[in-house]
């Protein structure tokens, strides 16, 4: 991945991050964000990797959505 697309790849994951809540939830505290993705990077290492992806798309899609019938 070149240097540009990346760093746009990272600005829009920052964006999930913030449109998800997140660092309101936990008061803009990098430990605890950092500390939650290791724990969903685990769950996704052990157990049903599929069954939670599909999961988790489609609970992200419906909210995506949501979004686009509000505007």
């Amino acid at each position: 991945m070149q240097r540009r697309e990346r760093t746009r790849h990272l600005i829009e994951l920052g964006g999930l991050v913030q449109k998800a809540g997140l660092v309101e939830l936990t008061g803009d505290d990098r430990a605890v964000l950092y500390g939650a993705f290791l724990s969903l990077a685990a769950m996704l290492q052990a157990g049903e990797r599929n069954d939670t992806l599909a999961l988790w798309r489609r609970t992200g899609k419906r909210a995506f959505e949501s979004d686009q019938a509000r505007w």
